[in-house]
C-alpha cells in the first residue's frame, strides 16, 4: 500500500531558485511544478501555489524535505492544509473508491496524475477558506449598511478591500486547471480515464465553481459598496461647493457693508 500526501505549506513557491537547489531526479517540469522520482516508487511533486505532494515518503522524509525547501516560499502558513489517499499496486482490477484506488499496474504518469488531482483538491481546500473568509467580511458590512443605513468603510479600506478580492481571484485563475488535464491524458486512453475518475472522486469542478460563485457574490458587494462611497463623496463635494459659495457671498456682503 502507499499513500499520497499533500500539504499547503505557503502562498506560494518559488520554484526557479529550488530547481537550481535541488538537483533530485526530475521526471516532469514546467514553470508551474517539478515533480521528482526520488526511488522506484518515492515521488515528491511541488507546486508553486505552494503545495508540496509526497507519494511512498514516511513523515521522517517528508518533515526534512519541507525544512529544505522552506527558504524558496513566500508567506508559510502556521495552519497546514494537507489531504491523503492510498493506492493499492498489483490489484486484481482497477477500483476507484472515496479515498483509494486499486489498480493493476502502476506508472510514473499514474502516479503523478494522482499526485496532481490530490494537490489539486488541497489548494481548492485553501482558497475556499479564503474565499470564505471575504464572504464574512462582506457579510459584515452589509449588516452594517442594514442597520445603520450607510458603510463603515472609508475610502482606502474599501480599495484594500478591492485589491484583496481581485488578488484571489488572479490567483485562482492562474494556479488552478481544474478544466485541464495534462497532455499524457490525451493520447493514453487508460490515463484519460483515471484523470476523470480522479476529478469526480474529489469533486474538483464542483468545488471550484462553488469558489467562483462565492466570489462572484463578493465581487457584486464590492461594486455596491463602491458606488456608495462615490455617492457618499459626491454629496461631501456639493456640501463643500455648497459652502464655498455661501462664504464667498458673505464676504462679498460683509465688502459691500464696510465700503
Amino acid at each position: 500500500m502507499l499513500k499520497v500526501l499533500a500539504f499547503q505549506i505557503a502562498d506560494s513557491i518559488d520554484i526557479k531558485q529550488f530547481r537550481s537547489a535541488f538537483t533530485a531526479a526530475l521526471y516532469h517540469e514546467d514553470s508551474d511544478e517539478l515533480f521528482y522520482q526520488v526511488a522506484e516508487q518515492k515521488f515528491i511533486y511541488v507546486f508553486k501555489y505552494g503545495i508540496v505532494c509526497f507519494l511512498g515518503h514516511n513523515e521522517v522524509e517528508m518533515t526534512a524535505f519541507i525544512q529544505v525547501i522552506q527558504p524558496f516560499c513566500k508567506t508559510l502558513l502556521a495552519e497546514r492544509l494537507n489531504d491523503e489517499f492510498d493506492i493499492e499496486v498489483h490489484a486484481q482490477r482497477d477500483k476507484l473508491g472515496y479515498n483509494k484506488i486499486e489498480m493493476e499496474g502502476a506508472d510514473a504518469d499514474s502516479f503523478r496524475l494522482i499526485m496532481l488531482n490530490v494537490s489539486q483538491s488541497v489548494a481548492l481546500d485553501h482558497f475556499s477558506q479564503l474565499t470564505t473568509k471575504l464572504l464574512e467580511e462582506t457579510n459584515y458590512h452589509t449588516q452594517i449598511l442594514e442597520k445603520k443605513g450607510k458603510l463603515d468603510l472609508k475610502g482606502l479600506n474599501l480599495k484594500k478591500y478591492i485589491g484583496r478580492t481581485l488578488y484571489l481571484k488572479n490567483r485562482i485563475a492562474e494556479n488552478l486547471y481544474i478544466f485541464d488535464s495534462p497532455e499524457e491524458t490525451w493520447e493514453d486512453e487508460h490515463l484519460n480515464k483515471l484523470d476523470v475518475g480522479l476529478k469526480k472522486t474529489f469533486d474538483l469542478q464542483s468545488r471550484f465553481r462553488t469558489i467562483q460563485e462565492g466570489l462572484g457574490i463578493v465581487k457584486e458587494n464590492l461594486e455596491l459598496f463602491k458606488d456608495l462611497l462615490q455617492y457618499r463623496n459626491s454629496i461631501q463635494l456639493e456640501w463643500i461647493i455648497i459652502i464655498l459659495i455661501f462664504v464667498e457671498v458673505i464676504n462679498l456682503f460683509i465688502e459691500k457693508i464696510f465700503s
